[in-house]
């Protein structure tokens, strides 16, 4: 089994600041149950419009905000029960999703590394640093909150399979399924 970490950056201005201050070229890290990125999952904004409206959210690549945003996509290699224990654990989140809202604070909190914590309050990071210890896949030698998109990429599971503009792997991959139905 597998799963993706996909890391991105789009031109928004909080992407924009988020790395101004990081000085990484990507700023948001998401994870994907499949290969085509339909059931994507992370903590960012509920609506394309209002960045200051987050929390957890199911991520739609095939938007035009997501179409032109660089990315780089990684495969973990999972076990069968850490696949169903992560699914638990993203099925609770979907659930509950009105209790959770993206951690705003314990972003800046992080920048000043200032130890902060909240419950029901998530960053991206932050949400794929707990997915991967509850699920057993991982355990990160610092608390969640101070877990970095870099620090989650030091993970030696990790293979990268794409690195460019959103638009293109999904095209791409969308390409390479529709041969792989013709040739079977």
């Amino acid at each position: 089994m597998e799963v993706f970490l996909i890391y991105s950056a789009n031109q928004s201005f909080l992407s924009k600041a988020i790395k101004c201050y990081t000085k990484e070229t990507y700023n948001h890290v998401s994870i994907a149950l499949d290969k085509e990125l339909n059931q994507t999952y992370s903590f960012g904004r509920k609506k394309i419009t209002n960045p200051l409206i987050g929390g957890f959210v199911q991520e739609d690549f095939w938007d035009p905000f997501f179409l032109t945003s660089e990315c780089a996509i990684y495969s973990l290699k999972i076990t069968q029960e850490q696949y169903q224990s992560m699914i638990k654990e993203i099925d609770y989140f979907e659930v509950n999703k009105q209790l959770f809202q993206y951690n705003f604070l314990g972003l800046l909190a992080l920048s000043l590394k200032l130890n902060f914590e909240r419950e029901h309050a998530f960053f991206c990071s932050e949400f794929i640093a707990t997915l991967l210890s509850k699920s057993k896949v991982t355990n990160f030698q610092k608390k969640h909150h101070f877990v970095t998109p870099k620090d989650i990429l030091e993970l030696r599971e990790l293979e990268k399979i794409y690195e460019g503009q959103v638009i293109n792997y999904l095209v791409a991959n969308e390409s390479s399924n529709f041969i792989n139905v013709l040739t079977t």
